[in-house]
């Protein structure tokens, strides 16, 4: 019996403009620094944006290495948006070594109860290739996105 995907929700309430948040979320070296000291990604040199990319939803945007700690290999993706909406989000489906399927949606929202503030909303889900590696994946990527949305909130809220 197949084992169902693993699901994650992240949202955190942010301070600013949603063009600030949108340049944000799809600026690389904003992302990087979301990530580190977790996983630094690699992007081929000059890439700074992924607006700035020629897009083919479903194909891939470039290979990019996941580095531990910034330093060690230890997965690979092929970037891949299947959509990017200007000030809305994006959504990424990217094969990866370790995943047998790979899905991140990341949506700006009007919050829905505290008017002028965003609600960025990271959901995922994701099959491990190797199911004795889906608790331990499951906790990392838990705690990964607790820590990127810690950054987030510490970059746009004051650390609130």
């Amino acid at each position: 019996m197949p084992t169902p995907p693993v699901t994650l929700v992240f949202e955190s309430t942010l301070a600013c403009s949603r063009a600030a948040l949108w340049r944000w979320i799809t600026d690389l070296r904003c992302l990087r620094r979301e990530m580190m000291p977790f996983l630094r990604m690699t992007a081929p040199a000059g890439v700074h944006r992924l607006t700035e990319l020629p897009r083919v939803p479903g194909r891939p945007l470039f290979r990019s290495l996941l580095l531990a700690l910034g330093v060690v290999p230890i997965d690979c993706s092929w970037l891949t948006l299947t959509a990017l909406d200007e000030q809305q989000g994006f959504h990424e489906q990217s094969p990866m070594l370790s995943m047998r399927r790979w899905s991140h949606r990341r949506q700006i929202l009007d919050h829905p109860t505290q008017p002028g503030r965003l609600l960025l909303r990271d959901t995922l889900e994701f099959e491990p290739r190797w199911r004795f590696m889906r608790a331990l994946l499951a906790w990392f990527v838990r705690r990964f996105f607790e820590h990127r949305h810690a950054v987030l909130r510490r970059a746009f809220c004051g650390g609130r």
